[in-house]
Order: C-alpha cells, then sequence, then structure tokens
C-alpha cells in the first residue's frame, strides 16, 4: 500500500526536475505499457526549462509518500501575456482568439496533471482538479486552457468538468492530447461538489496560494 502524506505542498524550484520527470515517465506508464523512449530524457529536460521559466507566475500543487516522491501533481499557470503558452508552443493557438467570451479577466493555463499509475485513488485526482479550480473560480471572468489527454477528458467529462475542445488533436508524450479551454460556468459545478474535500483534509488551504498579479496590460478585447 501506498501511504500518501494527506496534505498540498508548493513545490520548491529545486524540485521541478522531480516534476518533469514525474510527469514524462507516468504519462508513458499510462499510455505506452511502461515503455519509455530512448529520448524521454529530453522531454523531461524540456520540461523542467519550461517549468523553470514559468515557475514565478505558477503553483504547482503536489501530493507526495512518506519517502517524499511524488503521487500526483498539477499545475496552475497565471498568463503574464509575454510567455509561450505550450497551447502556442503545440498546437499555435492563441489564447486571445480562442474564445468569444466576453469580459476576460484572468488567463491561466493547467498543466503536469499527473498520478502515479499504480495509485487508484479517485479522491487524490479530485483534490488536486479542485485546487485550481478554487483558483479559476474566484472570479467568473477566469479562462484557463490546457492540452488534455484524450482519456483525461472523459474523466473530466465524467465528473461534471464542462471543457470546450479548441483545435484538434495531436500525439504528444505518448498519447492522444487535445487542446481545451474551461471557464467559470464550466468548472464551477465541479468545484462547489467536491470543495469539501479541502476541508480540514489539507494542512494548507489553498486559500493561501495567491497567485501573483499581471504586470502587463489586459487586452480590451477579445475575438474568436
Amino acid at each position: 500500500m501506498i501511504l500518501t502524506n494527506n496534505y498540498l505542498e508548493r513545490l520548491p524550484k529545486n524540485q521541478l526536475i522531480d516534476l518533469a520527470e514525474f510527469v514524462v515517465t507516468e504519462n508513458f506508464k499510462h499510455h505506452s505499457n511502461n515503455k519509455l523512449p530512448e529520448n524521454y530524457k529530453n522531454d523531461i529536460n524540456s520540461i523542467y526549462q519550461e517549468e523553470l521559466s514559468f515557475y514565478e507566475n505558477s503553483e504547482i500543487f503536489t501530493t507526495k509518500d512518506h519517502t517524499g516522491n511524488i503521487l500526483g501533481a498539477i499545475r496552475l499557470l497565471k498568463w503574464n501575456y509575454t510567455d509561450v503558452l505550450p497551447l502556442q508552443k503545440i498546437f499555435g493557438i492563441n489564447p486571445l482568439l480562442a474564445l468569444s467570451q466576453p469580459n476576460i479577466n484572468d488567463i491561466y493555463h493547467i498543466g503536469r496533471f499527473a498520478v502515479k499509475k499504480d495509485l487508484q485513488d479517485i479522491n487524490l485526482f479530485k483534490k488536486l482538479l479542485v485546487c485550481i479550480a478554487k483558483i479559476i473560480c474566484n472570479d467568473k471572468g477566469n479562462v484557463a486552457f490546457a492540452e488534455c489527454d484524450s482519456k483525461l477528458l472523459r474523466i473530466l467529462k465524467l465528473l461534471g468538468v464542462k471543457a470546450m475542445v479548441i483545435g484538434e488533436s495531436v500525439n504528444y508524450l505518448g498519447s492522444e492530447t487535445i487542446p481545451i479551454a474551461m471557464t467559470y460556468n464550466g468548472i464551477i459545478d465541479f468545484y462547489n461538489n467536491n470543495k469539501h474535500l479541502l476541508d480540514n483534509n489539507f494542512n494548507k488551504s489553498p486559500d493561501s496560494y495567491v497567485l501573483p498579479k499581471n504586470e502587463a496590460v489586459m487586452p480590451m478585447a477579445y475575438s474568436a
């Protein structure tokens, strides 16, 4: 049995390489029958460098076992309108042109969502997701983008998360990956139905995690 530390931890900067290795290896374990490609370390380094550049504007929530190994992770990045998001790099999608929603407040990017393959705990999955849902639901004008594995997208729908597909899928880290967007209206029901999972279950509350304010000027108009 895997013993978990039942609290959320903001991953320190010096453990980003551990996050990158966890995300890459778990993706291939889930989707490629535990077979890692010869160049998988290139993927690890690429993700590490990307997360290093994002770190100051992001929150990374993790759950670990009693020895400190990561069992689950998710990262929420508050976009500063200058960093190149994976959505842009992988799909060539401009977040500012992807939605017709008026009065957008903050734009977020969800990434590095992974849970250890042999850990059968749907509540851990939901706890990680509700952490970022809490932040997104702070304002009705918030929107979040993500690159979502097709299997994960089906699970999100079953959990009540209403995600919008905004582009064609590609193969990424061993699986079919789909670009999606989530608005306040699409995630608030999931948050309200699952926010109890955070009550008295964690030593740290997501309320203590506040992403930095954007330094960039908010664009005044968006178009699809």
